[in-house]
């Protein structure tokens, strides 16, 4: 098998999400996870509202079975969006975890590029905060 078919393998196993998907599902819950290594973002720039967990362990870290998860990796329910620079590692990152059983999870097609490009690296951010102003608003 060669990197493009491995490739292609990883993204017929799931859904993959777009740009203009991003806010509706960070709305809903989901977690944009850059992938990407420190220096990579440290150069092309962060990517605010989103969990930094490096590819070597970024399994060791969703999964909720594991000794090394982070708090949020609460159950297999959680949705995943995983962010590479340009959408290429983080289609092999989310077949992984689709295979632990992480089954909400996807990539961004274009990764980090693409929001940049679209104009939309606080996307997370942003909706994060619209979601609390609803959610106080709905309180009162």
């Amino acid at each position: 098998m060669t990197i493009d078919e491995m490739l292609e393998k990883a993204r017929g196993s799931y859904r993959r999400m777009y740009v203009f998907e991003v806010a509706e599902a960070v709305a809903r819950g989901a977690i944009i996870v850059d992938i990407r290594p420190q220096a990579q973002r440290a150069a092309e720039g962060a990517l605010p509202g989103a969990l930094a967990i490096e590819r070597n362990v970024l399994e060791w870290r969703l999964d909720p079975a594991s000794s090394a998860r982070i708090a949020l990796a609460a159950d297999h329910d959680v949705e995943w969006i995983v962010v590479c620079s340009e959408g290429y590692t983080s289609s092999l990152a989310a077949a992984a975890l689709q295979e632990l059983g992480l089954h909400r999870a996807t990539d961004l097609v274009g990764g980090y590029q693409a929001l940049r490009s679209a104009g939309l690296l606080g996307v997370a951010t942003r909706a994060r905060h619209y979601v609390r102003e609803a959610a106080a608003v709905a309180a009162h």
